[in-house]
């Protein structure tokens, strides 16, 4: 279990349990430690969380830091509308309605001020053209990335050749006029680019590459920036 995932479920048995709740008896609930509760309880704290208590007393959960209202300035709250609000544009489907919840969520999350401001943000986003629409299921290609497995696909090149690929996933970049899956190609044995828009009969196969995506696409972007480096020349 991540310390991550720990914490989230600390809060929860103080949330859901009879305060106070004693070291020993968390311990027992989270399968770990006394030592390892009150290291969490100082995270927890040092988190924003209200937490009363001791050890050998037991403690009981005042504030919760992780519910409403959230503690965002109105530059955030401008930043967070403006970037939903362009996923809503340029993301593949359900993405695009998933920012849309979001926005929603958020609103009704937010104090009475800020929720206002949200409804009647002065800040905007608009394409007057649109990202060429994917033609696969973006939405598989996304958890295929996340987990780390091969996917396979036909492929229409700019001048119309025919290639049938199997890459690892790396990365998918939402562009100005596409957007693109950077990829480690088996074909090719190195680094490749290829535009949803041109893309067939994706499927997402057994084969896992993990744990590579992390270091591959830290080694495909240092390419990038290379070759970028490279076009611009020494005075760019």
């Amino acid at each position: 279990m991540t310390r991550t995932a720990r914490l989230f479920q600390l809060m929860q048995a103080l949330r859901s349990g009879t305060p106070p709740r004693t070291s020993v008896d968390l311990a027992q609930d989270l399968g770990v430690s006394a030592r390892t509760i009150h290291r969490d309880i100082d995270a927890l704290r040092s988190l924003g969380a209200v937490i009363d208590g001791e050890a050998g007393f037991g403690f009981t959960l005042i504030e919760d830091a992780t519910l409403p209202p959230l503690g965002f300035t109105d530059d955030e709250l401008e930043a967070l509308v403006l970037g939903l609000r362009e996923v809503e544009l340029i993301g593949d489907p359900s993405l695009s309605a998933a920012a849309g919840a979001a926005l929603r969520k958020l609103q009704g999350r937010l104090p009475q001020r800020q929720s206002h401001r949200l409804s009647h943000a002065i800040l905007a986003a608009t394409r007057f053209d649109r990202p060429a629409a994917p033609t696969i299921e973006v939405a598989a290609l996304r958890q295929a990335t996340w987990d780390e497995r091969a996917v396979e696909f036909a492929y229409t090149d700019v001048k119309g050749a025919q290639t049938f690929r199997r890459v690892n996933p790396l990365s998918i970049v939402y562009m100005d006029r596409s957007s693109v899956l950077l990829s480690w190609c088996h074909l090719r044995r190195d680094f490749r680019i290829f535009r949803l828009d041109r893309m067939r009969g994706m499927v997402v196969t057994d084969e896992s590459f993990r744990p590579q995506r992390v270091p591959l696409l830290r080694s495909a972007l240092e390419r990038l920036r290379a070759e970028r480096a490279e076009d611009c020349g020494p005075d760019a």
